[in-house]
């Protein structure tokens, strides 16, 4: 009997090694997932200035063509000037020209304007590029390392698993199956008894129950908890005969 349960002792503590590896590389993708997601927003605004830079630049040029198209509009006007016959014709065309000369005078403010801002947006610009290039080798690095991490912890589990096979092949069929059926719902599924109290639910098992897993250096079930259970005895490693 009590081979019978170091045996599955065995297996148990392969199972729990599998779940603290797993558990403790479940946290990389969500850290990777998070550095991603940051590394996106840094992405999203470096390319939302990029958006407005390429706005104002259309802008500026729009601008440009319109003060172009006045001076042309203005040269022709003037042009005309001597050729009005009446007062009244001279006077309102001179009006015109003098109201287009004014736009034009405000469109050019408004490019001297636009173009400080324009050398501004560059600047500010090539910084947060810059910034952004530092930032990405940062964050590329360390999700590097992190998928490095969840890639060493994927191989030893699958190395345990392995193991496991070979484990599980020595354990007592009934009592392996038995074990498998509790595994599924918690994990350990096989606790030791000390001093009569379940290490699993820390509930009293009957007196009788615990002299018999005492005896016997085999297993049981919990009556509380269900897990199989076994008294702490029986894995405790004989003291060698004095001489």
């Amino acid at each position: 009997m009590r081979e019978k349960l170091k045996a599955l002792a065995e297996l148990q503590n392969v199972d729990l090694e599998v779940a603290s590896l797993r558990k403790a590389a479940d946290v990389h993708p969500r850290q990777i997932a998070e550095l991603e997601r940051e590394l996106g927003v840094a992405r999203s605004a470096i390319e939302a200035e990029r958006a407005r830079l390429t706005d104002m630049e259309r802008q500026k040029s729009q601008l440009e063509q319109n003060i172009t198209d006045e001076k042309d509009k203005v040269k022709k006007w003037e042009a005309r000037l001597s050729e009005q016959r009446s007062t009244r014709e001279y006077s309102a065309l001179a009006r015109e020209i003098d109201i287009a000369k004014k736009a034009n005078l405000t469109m050019a403010e408004e490019l001297a304007e636009l173009t400080k801002q324009l050398g501004a947006a560059r600047e500010a610009i090539k910084s947060k590029e810059s910034d952004f290039a530092t930032k990405q080798q940062g964050l590329s690095g360390r999700m590097a390392e992190l998928k490095g991490k969840l890639g060493e912890a994927e191989a030893q589990v699958k190395s345990l698993e392995g193991r496991r096979s070979g484990v599980s092949a020595g354990v007592d069929a009934n009592l392996l199956r038995r074990y498998e059926a509790i595994r599924k719902k918690k994990l350990p599924a096989l606790v030791g008894v000390v001093a009569g109290t379940c290490q699993g639910c820390n509930m009293n098992v009957p007196p009788q129950l615990y002299n018999q897993l005492r005896t016997s250096l085999g297993t049981d079930v919990c009556p509380s908890c269900n897990r199989i259970i076994y008294a702490v005895e029986a894995l405790q490693e004989t003291p060698a005969a004095t001489k």
